[in-house]
Order: C-alpha cells, then structure tokens, then sequence
C-alpha cells in the first residue's frame, strides 16, 4: 500500500525524531514485515515508514488514548478541536482539570484526546510537560494562530491506523518488547540519558528514566539479538551510552533540539544510532 504522505506527527513531542529521518532512514531495514515502537512519543518513524503491522507503546497513557480517539472517531475528535479557544483563559481552565482527578477521570477518551492535542497546540514552546504528581504544568504560550485543528493530518493518520494492523499498549517497553517475534523490527527511543545534571528528557511522564532504566534497556536489547529481532536505538552520546552499546554499530549523528525551556541550549547535539544488524 502506498504511504500517504499528510500522516505525520500530530503532536510536537520531546526528543521527536521528524528533524532526523534523513539519518535514520538508510539506516533501516530495506524490508519490515513487523514493526515495534516501544517508545512511540509523537511517532515520526512509525509515520515516515507506515508499517502494516505494528505494536506500538507508551507509557503516557494519554498519548494513547490521543491515538486510539484518532482511530476510532477523528470525526467526533475534529469537532471537539475546533471548540476550543486560543486564550489564556480557557487554556488554564482546560490544564488545570487535573487537579481534580475526580473530573479528570470522569473525561471521555475523546475530552483527553481533545485536551492533550490543545494543549500541546498552545502551550509554552509545544512542551508537554507534566509535575511528579502527573498534572501537565507547561504555560500558555500566546501565539496568534497555533494550528490547533490540523484536520488533513488528524484524517490521514486515522486512515493510516484503520486500514492496517496497528496495536496499541500502555505499559512497560520490556513487556512490548516480550511480544516481538523473530524477523520483526524494533526502533527504540527512549528517554535520553541525560548530557548534562541538570538535563533531563523525562518529564513527559512522571516518574524518570534513570541509568539503572537503561541498562534494563540494553540487556533487552541484547536479548532482542538472540531471538533473532533487529533492532535500532536512538540516545544521546554520553561517554555511558558509548560504553553500554559499544558491542553493536553505532553512529552519531548530530541533531537539533528545538524543545528546551531555556533558549540558549536549544541547538545541535550529538546523538547516536545504535543498531544490531550493520548497515545496509
């Protein structure tokens, strides 16, 4: 089936990888039959390869639920967008429902679809962002017209999802990876260790992705090569991400992060791309 070009990330997601597919593409498998995304965040690969079978995770499980609402009801989810309005008003009053998780929980799938895309639309630099108590605490961020109702994308990923067989699951990444089978294909982009002590990539989630999570995730990855599963892992260069994967190919590639609440470090980083099968 041919890709359909408008079905992209419909949020703006940390450590988004849409800046650097023109890395991460040769690097791919020429052929995947079965794909797993473990970390899906806003899902740019997914997109860019629009497998027919695919297991994808989260374990922000709204952002799940943003993507099961796009699935089974975009018209509904298109309709709810387009009440919502670009003020600072209405953008507390909306972020804040999660104060009271008696209301919040009493929100349909499709009001969390609808708040977290919004959300996302309007606030401070597309961060999306929550406390240790899971409450999403970015401002509003003013801008005169954020394209809060990307109707064509919204369409074209929902088609996307409902014309192949894609899964999706909110729970730990060893528990999707325990469901991958041989000749399948892995990409991995978990939470970056951080490049500096006051880095930190995990906020979009509470709770935190610590070095002893990643090397959970190595020896996860190891046992993905010994059921004959390949794999590609996107990190940051740190001298410990080296170290951990330095028994697979890796490549560093720099990338630009646009996504940082202080300005002055946004720019190009080194990143690497670790794989288990070379390159192609």
């Amino acid at each position: 089936m041919a890709k359909n070009k408008l079905a992209a990330p419909v949020v703006k997601w940390v450590g988004g990888k849409r800046q650097l597919l023109d890395e991460i593409t040769p690097l791919l498998p020429r052929r995947i039959t079965h794909y797993c995304e473990p970390f899906l965040g806003g899902g740019a690969v997914l997109f860019a390869i629009q497998p027919s079978k695919a297991i994808v995770n989260d374990l922000n499980a709204d952002l799940i639920t943003m993507y099961e609402v796009i699935r089974d009801d975009v018209d509904g989810l298109i309709e709810s967008l387009k009440k919502h309005e670009n003020t600072s008003e209405h953008f507390y009053a909306v972020r804040d429902i999660d104060r009271d998780k008696a209301s919040y929980r009493a929100l349909s799938k499709l009001e969390k679809a609808s708040r977290l895309i919004y959300l996302n639309k309007t606030c401070f630099n597309g961060l999306f962002r929550v406390n240790s108590s899971g409450e999403f605490n970015s401002p509003f961020g003013h801008y005169k017209n954020p394209n809060i109702v990307n109707e064509p994308v919204l369409r074209a990923v929902s088609k996307y999802f409902t014309a192949n067989s894609v899964t999706f699951y909110s729970e730990d990444f060893e528990r999707t990876l325990a469901r991958v089978g041989k000749g399948s294909f892995v990409y991995l982009d978990p939470p970056y260790d951080p490049v500096s002590d006051t880095a930190s990539f995990t906020g979009y989630n509470k709770g935190g992705f610590d070095r002893k999570e990643q090397v959970r995730l190595k020896q996860c990855c190891d046992s993905l090569t010994e059921r004959g599963v390949k794999f590609m892992l996107s990190n940051s260069a740190t001298e410990f991400i080296r170290e951990l994967y330095k028994d697979y190919s890796v490549s560093i590639v720099r990338a630009k992060r646009a996504i940082n609440s202080d300005a002055t470090k946004r720019g190009e980083i080194e990143e690497v791309l670790v794989t288990n099968y070379g390159t192609q």
